[in-house]
């Protein structure tokens, strides 16, 4: 039996794991928070660490669903030239819930190493497959070409999951594979974002729709920082991570008043992993001898990743009911392909 063509579930796209990856950051950050808040931050992780499961518990569901319903709508985000690198928010999600499990109950916590396992698994293969693409090129763009249309913050997404592997990695007794992986993160994060900023040049400024996805720019800094603080790296290098997240976020800030001013959509959940991350590593640096001064910063960035993603939630559940998210997508307005 065919779904009825005008389904929501047909527009079910795989960027909605995004609000999977806010609420695990979001309670990371709290997490870190610890030191600070006490109890009152462990309690709060785990309700937004609940959240998170629940969203991601029913995405999966959704999507499974959608798959047996709607496949060739699946296809086509899967052929898109911006929505397929969000396919790597699944597996995120998975390396995300288990740093979560790890964090609250410890290295051996029930299924957290296979939790870990294969999300960290199918990141590798995700990234894989997105960055392969660019090898094989686009009918569009020609084999090898550059299709701009899809340079876009989203290539991010497959590059962070790969950073995030030693924050659960690490405890759990896995550190080669956890510096393998690291390791392609550091590889493709450099060159995504010089991609990024080329494409800008060349093929102009994203659609308004698109930019709260500049706030990715912030995500693999700090990510990267906190790593390498569990990695005991110098605090040094940890700050200079930080100047860059920092310095990041402020840069997508300058876009605030054109990000507010579109109509929600689902391209705003890009704010709300990077807020977490870069709260998460400020946290964190509080505890590095010359921190200290950054308590009173670290706390307001954590109401602020807090503030941002409650309204964000809000106005999902407001948009589902008012029947304005699970839409059609508007036609893309960037051009194929930019001359050189």
């Amino acid at each position: 039996m065919n779904a009825p063509t005008d389904s929501p579930l047909k527009h079910l796209m795989p960027g909605w794991f995004a609000s999977v990856m806010g609420w695990s950051g979001l309670a990371l950050a709290w997490h870190r928070a610890t030191p600070t808040f006490g109890e009152l931050a462990t309690g709060v992780s785990l309700v937004a660490a609940a959240v998170a499961l629940l969203a991601f518990v029913a995405l999966a569901l959704a999507t499974l669903w959608r798959w047996q319903r709607h496949p060739d709508d699946l296809a086509a985000d899967l052929r898109h030239p911006v929505r397929h690198a969000f396919f790597a928010a699944i597996p995120i999600s998975l390396i995300l819930l288990a740093t979560l499990f790890v964090a609250h109950f410890g290295a051996t916590a029930p299924g957290a190493a296979a939790l870990w396992w294969v999300g960290c698994l199918a990141q590798f293969g995700v990234t894989w497959w997105v960055l392969a693409r660019w090898l094989r090129g686009t009918p569009a763009a020609g084999a090898g070409a550059w299709n701009w249309q899809g340079i876009t913050p989203a290539l991010f997404i497959p590059i962070v999951g790969n950073v995030l592997a030693p924050l659960a990695g690490l405890p759990l007794g896995f550190p080669a594979w956890s510096a393998a992986q690291f390791g392609v993160g550091l590889l493709f994060w450099p060159l995504v974002s010089v991609l990024v900023i080329v494409r800008i040049a060349q093929a102009g400024m994203l659609p308004d729709r698109l930019l709260p996805t500049m706030f990715i720019f912030v995500a693999p800094p700090a990510v990267i920082g906190l790593a390498a603080l569990q990695w005991a790296a110098p605090p040094a290098l940890a700050w200079m991570l930080w100047g860059m997240a920092l310095f990041l976020a402020l840069w997508a800030a300058s876009l605030a008043r054109r990000i507010t001013a579109q109509p929600f959509g689902l391209p705003h959940w890009g704010l709300s992993f990077p807020l977490a991350a870069l709260a998460a590593l400020t946290l964190r640096l509080t505890q590095t001898p010359d921190g200290a001064w950054l308590a009173v910063p670290a706390t307001a960035l954590l109401a602020l990743a807090s503030l941002v993603i409650l309204a964000l939630t809000l106005a999902t559940l407001r948009g589902l009911r008012a029947g304005t998210l699970l839409v059609p997508e508007a036609p893309p307005v960037i051009p194929l392909q930019a001359k050189m």
